[in-house]
């Protein structure tokens, strides 16, 4: 737990929020963990390839209702924005390809479409990155803008060998442009637990701000176990900032407003949760649309009645049940997280923590048993 809070830089400011009894501070941080916005541009042709990446990442097929088609209904000069239906914060831009023509001017591209204002900007391709999109990515580069990458996406003729000989192209490209330490992840748009892609999401997240890099793990289709890990571990240290929190409000002279807050706070991160986990009935529903399962055994697999449902009911009975036996092993966490003097009001940060961290790692477990099943793993 405490390596979880070192890894999201919240420990030192919980303490000293929490020393100063400054709940405000507390309440922002919470507030920013899970609500945060992030943008990635994703360049390259409008081809079958790029519209199931950009699908996949959103956790949709093509059969949705919002997906990105094939062929695109836009333009080939316009930019068009794919936003996540369950993570409105979470945008997709399709932005067109870059031309091959002799007088391309990055410069131009780059103003045109506001390139610097997006969190990450990957450059897609199926063959190998042209000439003029390596000028792109030196024009980025050289405005200070770090999170830019090269994604060569795989297509159904593709195999291991033709994959293979397209990425040594890739980087010899690279290097005859002169890109330092080139850098090329290979990306199967249809099963982004294959390949590069998650050594590609760990590169990217340690570019990111750490707030974004937040925003994206918890924004993204659960398809690995290690993704489940990572997001259980975010969801913790918010749970961290949720605890102190209500163990500030605790110190509050007033009737009835901790428990109330609880109950509040504890149902907004639960449903983050569900959602982030995609246990709900909607995301089961579309996962078993890509992957071409039955959704009724996705749906079975959901012990947890919060990965269900989440129900104030259910939110106060785990609270109820952590008020009368919190562990020993979270009391220790409070000492760890709890000033000497602010020790009065340990025990609402203790029923909070273990509360919703117990609640945490059932969610997690049933998002363990829908991947092992939509990968191959559970069969």
């Amino acid at each position: 737990m405490a390596d979880v809070l070192r890894s999201l830089n919240l420990l030192e400011t919980l303490k000293e929020s929490i020393e100063k009894n400054n709940i405000s501070d507390i309440r922002d941080a919470m507030e920013d963990m899970l609500i945060s916005r992030i943008n990635i541009a994703i360049i390259g042709d409008r081809n079958a390839e790029k519209a199931t990446f950009i699908n996949s990442l959103r956790g949709l097929s093509q059969e949705d209702e919002t997906a990105a088609r094939t062929p695109s209904s836009a333009a080939p000069e316009d930019l068009v924005v794919f936003p996540n239906p369950k993570h409105p914060d979470f945008r997709l831009w399709d932005l067109p390809s870059i031309s091959s023509n002799a007088s391309f001017e990055a410069e131009d591209y780059v103003e045109r479409f506001k390139v610097m204002r997006y969190n990450s900007i990957i450059i897609t391709f199926t063959e190998k990155p042209s000439v003029n999109s390596v000028v792109v990515w030196r024009e980025v580069r050289s405005l200070q803008k770090e999170t830019v990458y090269f994604i060569l996406l795989s297509s159904m003729k593709d195999t291991e060998k033709t994959l293979e000989v397209k990425k040594t192209a890739s980087l010899e490209v690279l290097k005859a442009e002169g890109v330092p330490l080139p850098k090329v992840f290979l990306v199967q748009p249809s099963a982004l637990e294959k390949l590069d892609f998650l050594k590609f999401l760990e590169v990217m997240r340690g570019d990111l701000p750490e707030i974004r890099s937040h925003a994206l793990l918890l924004a993204l289709p659960t398809f690995s176990n290690s993704l489940v890990t990572q997001k259980k571990d975010a969801f913790k240290a918010l749970v961290w900032a949720a605890a102190s929190l209500s163990g500030g409000i605790s110190a509050i002279p007033v009737p009835l407003v901790a428990s109330m807050v609880d109950a509040t706070v504890a149902i907004r991160i639960l449903n983050k949760a569900q959602i982030s986990f995609c246990l709900d009935d909607e995301s089961l529903q579309r996962l078993a649309r890509q992957r071409g399962l039955d959704p009724a055994r996705l749906k079975a697999l959901r012990t947890c009645a919060l990965s269900v449902e989440v129900s104030k009911s259910e939110v106060k009975r785990r609270l109820a049940e952590a008020e009368k036996d919190t562990s020993t092993a979270t009391t220790r966490f409070v000492e760890l997280a709890m000033p000497r003097h602010a020790r009065s009001v340990s025990r609402s940060f203790t029923v909070m923590l273990q509360a919703l961290n117990t609640a945490i790692d059932d969610m997690g477990s049933d998002a363990e048993k829908v991947v092992a099943m939509v990968t191959g793993e559970g069969q």
